[in-house]
């Protein structure tokens, strides 16, 4: 078990599922205290936490729709309530929707840039009262601003934000020794892409010939980048974009 983490204090958003999970469950592992945020999937997240408690470790769940600026800011005073500072945020919630340039709808496009971009900046906002010298914001994005695939505008979209803004954030909080980075997953195995019908699809068969490393990702894959990114090993790192796609790009 890694020590990398120990003393310091995480919020991960979105993270009763999926990657989120996966990172709240590694940052434990490396000794951090971690809130665990979830917007519907109480369950989920109760079961992150037990799960770091039963291997010794520190958590909590605390329900909240990023998006809307009160929830936002509950989330980060969960983190100082119980533990009383932050060290990390995790921009993890998000949510996709595809369809063709002629299926485009206002609520499609609000959806999407509700949670993806606004809840960002919302959580964010609140986080950085409470961030430091050394604290570390990392911003999921997604390979696909690269890839910019057929019949993912909108989504695209959000995660081509997220890149911009983490450049933005980067020399705003550098000054104050807080480092924005943002860590672009490729295809990964959730239950959100199983759900999605993509795994064990066409899809996949294309995205995975495209990947050098000839696999999707697993939510471990881009948890052990996260928990580096969160550590004082990256203190050289920020404004960086890493791409966490197994060579798919």
């Amino acid at each position: 078990m890694s020590t990398k983490l120990n003393g310091k204090v995480a919020v991960v958003t979105g993270a009763s599922k999926g990657i989120g999970a996966e990172i709240a469950k590694r940052f434990a592992r490396d000794g951090a205290a971690v809130v665990v945020n979830y917007l519907s999937s109480k369950q989920g997240a109760d079961k992150v936490v037990a799960e770091i408690v039963a291997a010794g470790g520190k958590a909590v769940a605390v329900a909240g729709n990023v998006s809307v600026a009160s929830e936002a800011q509950a989330i980060i005073e969960t983190a100082i309530s119980h533990y009383g500072k932050l060290d990390i945020l995790v921009n993890n919630s998000g949510i996709y929707e595809f369809g063709s340039i002629e299926e485009i709808t206002p609520e499609h496009f609000h959806k999407q840039f509700d949670i993806n971009v606004l809840g960002l900046l919302l959580t964010t906002q609140a986080a950085v009262k409470h961030l430091g010298e050394g604290a570390s914001i990392i911003n999921i994005g997604s390979v696909i601003s690269r890839l910019t695939p057929p019949g993912a505008v909108v989504y695209t979209a959000t995660k081509g934000a997220v890149d911009a803004i983490t450049g933005v954030l980067a020399r705003e909080l550098g000054p104050r020794k807080i480092r924005v980075n943002a860590l672009n997953p490729g295809l990964v195995e959730t239950e959100g892409t199983h759900t999605a019908g993509v795994i064990g699809s066409e899809a996949e068969t294309g995205y995975v010939a495209q990947t050098p490393l000839g696999r999707s990702g697993q939510p471990n894959d881009i948890a052990s980048i996260a928990a580096f990114l969160a550590s004082d090993d990256a203190y050289w790192l920020t404004g960086e974009q890493l791409l966490a796609g197994g060579g798919l790009r």
